[in-house]
């Protein structure tokens, strides 16, 4: 009988050996291939050129002699050009990964594509350690694998893998304090602290999060986690100082408490709708919700577990709510990506609710999540992975690269920061508000055939009006002058190469 039990023990143990292996495989394929093949966009390529200052100078900066890397007319910039806007952790990691690989697009966004998988196998323990079932960890581990929008952010060159990761082990953390778990207290403490080097917004909500929490449902633990938030505070206060810096007026255009109503409501009604169409379809979750109603009627009872389940529920609620409220308040602009940390959650919150289901016909919960997962656009997103994209930037990048020279001065109206990273060129224009003379004896102009916003329509209408484009050959590129390279919002996200475009147009001076 114990051979037996230790032979089946084996075989367990090999299947799962197995299908941790395929997990790893298939989310290598998703979240690595063809990684490099889309140049970067305005905002990735950010990034990248303010890690690649780290190399030469040790932080952060947004000019690096040549050209100033703002979006906001310098008011990301503290003393002596110093990374006022973002937490720094991202910019580390990208550099250290250029001085280890290389610089160039791929290496820019892997840090962050693994960090998106790493997310997908930490929700698989979180959830089994929140819903207390394997089916449920499963369940969460594979929607997550297969959202298309998770996976798309995960390949930016941006923090949003970060912010995702690190919320999710900082509630992690949590749940182990609650749990009493060995160490759990110096792991809340490690996990808070990057959470904040990733996002410091999405580090304060979470503290809020858990400091509701623990006050409401678990009070014998409330002092514990006030001590290590307070610990968290005292070891990051001199980032939080260098960040209350901020020209947050200027970068907003607006006090931090000016809450504009319509566009608060605006903002949250915008991050539910995404949460619903792209997490949550209501037409495929209604069948467990109807499920669990039918099933509570004949019952009519709450068991110990049911009241367990309710208080780890609510403490993503809380995190959600918190996230969506604060996002919607601080920042300028409603952005999917802001959504980010709070779609392993989500993620975790449709596993329990598909979780009864599962547990009364595993056939039915597996169609569920099957549709769950069908609901993404796989097809399109495989087309993508597997083939060859062409973007603006990429047509104007190697045009400028094959004939132009490094002390050349392009002028371009949006746009300016990937070519800051591709090119050595003095670029201006863009979003930066910088001087614009020296686009009059530009070498290069480009004017994008999409305005951004009233910075890049200002340096339109400089550029028209100052440029003698007497003097100037009109250059027309066989790519499309679509407003962006691809952008991580799966409303702008395009899968494959766009062709019922305009062509990008590149206007030479004549020597």
């Amino acid at each position: 009988m114990k051979r037996l039990l230790k032979k089946r023990m084996t075989i367990s143990k090999n299947i799962q050996v197995v299908l941790i292996i395929g997990a790893l495989c298939m989310a290598s394929f998703l979240f690595l291939s063809n990684l490099g093949n889309q140049y970067l966009w305005q905002d990735e390529a950010q990034t990248a050129l303010v890690s690649k200052t780290i190399l030469t100078c040790g932080i952060p900066l947004g000019y690096d002699g040549k050209n100033s890397f703002s979006q906001e007319k310098g008011a990301e910039l503290g003393a002596n050009y110093a990374w006022n806007l973002h937490s720094w952790l991202q910019f580390y990691l990208v550099a250290a990964f250029f001085e280890l690989f290389g610089v160039s697009t791929f290496t820019a966004r892997l840090p962050f594509a693994l960090f998106g998988m790493a997310t997908v196998f930490l929700l698989y323990f979180f959830c089994k350690s929140m819903w207390k079932d394997k089916r449920a960890a499963v369940t969460a581990a594979l929607l997550l694998l297969f959202c298309i929008p998770f996976i798309i952010l995960s390949r930016q060159c941006r923090y949003y893998s970060l912010a995702a990761f690190f919320s999710l082990s900082s509630l992690f953390c949590y749940l182990g304090i609650i749990e009493k778990r060995k160490y759990s207290f110096i792991y809340f403490i490690a996990s808070s602290t990057a959470l904040f080097h990733s996002n410091y917004l999405c580090c304060a909500t979470f503290t809020a999060s858990v400091l509701i929490h623990s006050l409401v449902l678990h009070r014998n633990i409330f002092k514990k986690v006030a001590m290590a938030s307070l610990v968290v505070a005292l070891v990051n206060l001199p980032a939080i100082i260098w960040f209350l810096n901020m020209k947050y007026n200027l970068i907003c255009n607006r006090g931090i408490f000016d809450i504009n109503m319509p566009e608060f409501l605006r903002a949250i009604r915008y991050y539910l709708s995404s949460v619903i169409k792209y997490f949550m379809p209501p037409v495929i979750l209604s069948i467990p919700v109807i499920f669990v109603l039918f099933k509570w009627i004949r019952e009519r009872r709450v068991s110990l577990k049911n009241l367990y389940v309710l208080d780890n529920l609510s403490l993503l609620l809380i995190f959600c709510a918190l996230t969506i409220t604060a996002s919607s308040i601080v920042l300028s602009w409603p952005f999917f990506r802001y959504l980010a940390p709070i779609i392993p959650p989500i993620i975790a919150i449709v596993s329990l609710i598909l979780l009864p289901l599962m547990r009364f016909n595993i056939v039915a919960g597996g169609v569920l999540i099957l549709m769950l997962i069908c609901s993404n656009p796989i097809k399109e997103y495989f087309y993508e992975i597997t083939h060859d994209y062409n973007g603006p930037i990429e047509g104007i990048v190697k045009y400028l690269n094959r004939y132009g020279r490094d002390t050349d001065v392009a002028a371009i109206t949006y746009g300016d920061l990937p070519l800051k990273f591709y090119t050595k060129m003095k670029i201006v224009g863009g979003l930066t508000g910088e001087d614009l003379s020296s686009a009059k004896e530009a070498k290069w102009v480009i004017i994008r055939k999409y305005i951004i916003s009233d910075k890049d329509a200002k340096v339109r209408s400089y550029l028209s009006q100052n440029v003698p484009f007497d003097r100037y050959k009109k250059i027309i590129l066989d790519y499309p002058d679509t407003p962006f390279e691809n952008r991580e919002d799966p409303e702008f996200h395009n899968y494959k190469t766009v062709d019922n475009e305009d062509r990008v147009i590149i206007y030479q001076r004549i020597q």
